[in-house]
């Protein structure tokens, strides 16, 4: 411990460090993991101990997709009550999606309009994506240069008309244009045609829902994304993984080192297409939940490695918008402060340990997004950090979400791990699901 300027020492039985989980004191020097010591170090003289007791010490958690529709549809959400709600689900970092603000971040002057709003209002750290567009290719290295962490795409129609989605010959264009400065292309696989041939039944029926976006129309968009990127050796990540089928090609595209990851999402890892009520549109987002049987596919490409990291893709509305009808409601799931607690009920339940879920939400994600200050507890790191009670329940009530609109596919769920509280650079910004004032940091690749 490099002792004087120490001014934190941070104590658990459980801390979760790349090494595994051990008893641990994690001293703090200017916002920053000075060092990560036995459980017994001596604590230097001037220096705060916060003890936890058998509270697990994790990093903290990185979601880099969600959807804060900031400016333009603030009344779906904002900066403060995404960030908020981040905060107090033990997520210190999160990047914010291009599309459903107005305006998209596909200029350098519209990402510049997304800083300036969110600047003041961010609880915790936030940086952004850029989007790809068939009319912004030129655009795409000087948003690269002013800090994005990589630019999204559509293959199918994005649901919002100013984000139009990429035919095969402009992602390929596009892709070619983002490989060619190194960059990160991240992209919502379904295929428009295998859409446009599914029934396409309205009303309250999941299972119509269901058939609409089949299979199919993932496993071929993920198929033509990896060609695309052995031919220009690009860097792709899949976004929110539903289909299960497309994991043999992508496990063997990966070992054939072709430079592709992959996510998946909450919803799709504790949610299952038998458990959907009709009418129950809270549940519609694109891609679909699906079967149990798919699920439990879906836990074992996260166990050997198929699937790299998890996110929220939180995509919230306004409660009028989930309409009845899953054709017409918006798609969506809001699940920002329940994460953490959802992923890790059904991991215990299938024999996954907390070193896992730290390693898929915050060591995996930070890693696709460069953020090399963030994602362990190690020094060196950002002294971000949530404490959870992992074997205490809570259940759902939607009313004591911190979101804007208090919908979500949980609720009435009784879920496994409290987050007691939440520290970004060696502050303590939530305790108790109480946030303090915004204190979160914009942050821009490579910074």
């Amino acid at each position: 411990m490099s002792g004087a300027d120490v001014e934190l020492v941070l104590r658990s039985t459980r801390v979760v460090t790349p090494d595994g989980t051990r008893p641990a004191a994690v001293a703090v020097a200017d916002g920053r993991i000075d060092a990560v010591l036995p459980y017994d170090a001596e604590v230097p003289a001037g220096a705060r101990l916060e003890d936890f007791g058998d509270d697990v010490l994790l990093p903290g958690i990185v979601d880099t997709h969600v959807h804060v529709n900031d400016p333009g549809r603030t009344e779906w959400e904002g900066f403060h009550t995404a960030t908020r709600a981040a905060a107090a689900g033990g997520i210190t970092t999160l990047l914010d999606m291009p599309l459903n603000s107005l305006p998209p971040t596909t200029t350098v002057g519209h990402l510049r309009t997304k800083q300036r709003v969110a600047a003041p209002k961010a609880h915790i750290d936030t940086g952004f994506w850029g989007g790809a567009i068939p009319s912004n290719v030129k655009d795409l290295r000087p948003l690269h240069e002013a800090g994005v962490f990589g630019f999204k795409c559509f293959l199918s129609p994005s649901g919002v008309e100013e984000f139009p989605e990429l035919d095969q010959e402009q992602l390929a264009r596009s892709m070619a244009e983002i490989a060619g400065f190194g960059g990160l292309l991240i992209v919502h696989a379904e295929d428009p045609h295998h859409l446009a041939d599914a029934p396409q039944r309205g009303g309250p029926a999941y299972a119509d829902f269901l058939a609409s976006r089949p299979r199919d129309a993932e496993n071929t968009a993920i198929e033509a994304l990896i060609a695309h990127a052995r031919r220009l050796n690009a860097r792709v990540h899949v976004l929110h993984l539903s289909s299960s089928d497309a994991l043999p090609v992508i496990a063997a595209a990966k070992r054939e080192g072709v430079r592709v990851t992959v996510e998946s999402c909450p919803h799709f890892l504790t949610l299952t297409a038998e458990e959907v009520p009709d009418g129950a549109t809270e549940f519609k987002c694109c891609p679909p939940i699906r079967e149990a049987a798919n699920q439990d596919a879906l836990w074992e490409g996260l166990a050997d490695g198929t699937i790299d990291c998890i996110v929220s893709d939180h995509s919230p509305c306004t409660t009028d918008l989930k309409t009845p009808d899953f054709a017409s409601a918006w798609g969506g799931i809001s699940s920002l402060q329940l994460g953490l607690p959802a992923i890790w009920t059904e991991a215990r339940r299938r024999g996954h340990s907390l070193d896992d879920v730290a390693r898929w939400m915050s060591a995996a994600p930070a890693e696709l997004a460069g953020l090399t200050r963030k994602g362990a507890v190690e020094a060196g790191r950002d002294a971000d950090f949530a404490v959870l009670a992992p074997d205490d329940t809570f259940t759902v009530d939607p009313a004591e979400l911190l979101h804007r609109n208090q919908v979500t596919a949980y609720a009435g769920k009784t879920l496994h791990g409290v987050v007691k509280s939440t520290w970004l650079r060696g502050v303590r910004i939530a305790a108790e699901g109480a946030v303090g004032e915004p204190t979160g940091r914009l942050l821009e690749r490579n910074h």
